[in-house]
């Protein structure tokens, strides 16, 4: 198999430089090649591609911005390959990456697949406590891994990979932005393609991202899953609901103090006391294991949230996605 690499890029040359660096250290024996769709930057990447071509097989294409869902597709139109693996510009690989991706391919094909991703020790207590927040089973995190291993597996597109005969079924990714990679993998599963998680084939995902950011990122997520499982009903999951019915618990706990009644409360302090000791197993940092509880409020606070305010638009509203959200798609 011939595999290219599809890396959407927007004003960040900084990490097409480590993720590039990455890349070519790869272990995997066979050829590949790398190519990077700048999607209308104003700061580009240009001259960082340039210092790997002697190292890389790679391909520069420079487009008017559309997103990074249509930047991927145009990607894997420009492609060589028969086989894409698609990472986020702010990816580092681990050197054996693409080798353990070709194992698990050789040995159990499957045309869709996705990938975890972890953090590395050098990134700041922010990072580290957001990554807790978006991987942990005791998190929303639980749906991008190791919960999903129990039903069918949505690949995330900082972590993907797609067959060129799957691409060219489905077409690709759609307008909507985020929620453009479950949407795709519901509609390969309706064409009759299978996705899997490749547990091994992690990437460093390093999320270089303040507080507000965070937020934002994860109410928009809240926001795209009413919208999919208005298109998808067959696929919605009472599992969706999880954080905003938190927010409401956590809310009726906190007046529930008011008169005297503390064991539902207390509830919730064993839930972010499990976070904290998790956390501080997994990272040995007080610092970080704080962090995560916060990571973990903003993650629950801005999904639920922004889940409830989408099922309103569509549901009571009855707005069609694209005129009650229209931050919601690419044009």
């Amino acid at each position: 198999m011939y595999y290219s690499f599809i890396i959407p890029v927007y004003n960040r040359p900084d990490e097409t430089d480590e993720l590039l660096a990455s890349l070519a250290k790869q272990t995997f024996q066979g050829a590949f090649e790398v190519v990077i769709v700048e999607d209308g930057s104003v700061i580009d990447s240009r001259f960082v591609v340039e210092k790997y071509q002697d190292q890389l097989d790679i391909a520069y294409y420079y487009k008017s911005n559309s997103g990074p869902g249509d930047s991927r597709n145009y990607g894997m139109r420009k492609a060589k390959g028969d086989y894409y693996i698609i990472l986020d510009s702010d990816c580092i690989i681990p050197e054996g990456y693409l080798a353990t991706v070709d194992r698990y391919l050789q040995e159990s094909y499957v045309d869709c697949f996705g990938g975890p991703d972890e953090a590395l020790p050098s990134f700041t207590p922010v990072q580290k406590a957001i990554n807790f927040s978006m991987t942990s089973f005791l998190t929303t995190g639980g749906i991008r891994g190791g919960s999903e291993r129990l039903s069918k597996f949505q690949p995330r597109s900082f972590n993907m990979g797609i067959s060129k005969k799957a691409f060219e079924a489905s077409g690709g990714f759609g307008k909507i932005h985020p929620g453009e990679d479950p949407d795709l993998t519901i509609r390969l599963w309706n064409l009759g393609f299978d996705t899997q998680l490749f547990p091994k084939a992690y990437v460093y995902h390093k999320r270089r991202i303040d507080w507000k950011k965070f937020y934002t990122q994860v109410n928009k997520f809240g926001k795209a899953r009413p919208i999919l499982n208005q298109r998808y009903p067959i696929y919605a999951k009472m599992t969706y609901w999880f954080p905003s019915l938190f927010l409401i618990g956590l809310f009726i706990s906190l007046l529930l103090l008011f008169v005297g009644l503390y064991s539902f409360f207390s509830l919730y302090l064993l839930y972010f006391f499990l976070i904290f000791i998790i956390s501080l197993l997994k990272e040995k940092s007080f610092k970080v294991s704080f962090l995560s509880i916060c990571a973990v409020l903003v993650q629950f606070y801005g999904y639920g949230t922004g889940f409830v305010k989408s099922n309103y638009i569509l549901h009571v509203l009855k707005n069609q996605p694209e005129i009650g959200m229209p931050e919601m798609f690419f044009k």
